[in-house]
């Protein structure tokens, strides 16, 4: 839903496929592809794959998302990332 999130490296690196796996079903928009997604989605995100991201991803074959390393968490020196989708 916000595109943009700060996490730690290995969760982005895990989250990456995943995403990556909805957005190319949202690509294309049939009743099959809505009701798979939103098994595991809430409707307002699903809503938000068709109208928004999926057609602005339309002619990219992959590649949706971007890692930014950012460094240590200075309490427990966890490898902090961003992860986005690309605009």
């Amino acid at each position: 839903m916000k595109e943009r999130i700060k996490t730690t490296e290995a969760r982005a690196k895990e989250i990456r496929p995943l995403i990556e796996k909805v957005v190319s079903t949202a690509k294309n928009e049939t009743l099959a592809n809505r009701r798979l997604l939103l098994k595991n989605l809430t409707l307002k995100t699903v809503n938000k794959l068709f109208k928004e991201l999926a057609p602005r991803f339309k002619e990219r074959k992959g590649g949706y998302l971007r890692i930014l390393k950012l460094g240590v968490r200075k309490n427990d020196g966890a490898k902090m990332a961003i992860i986005e989708f690309i605009k």
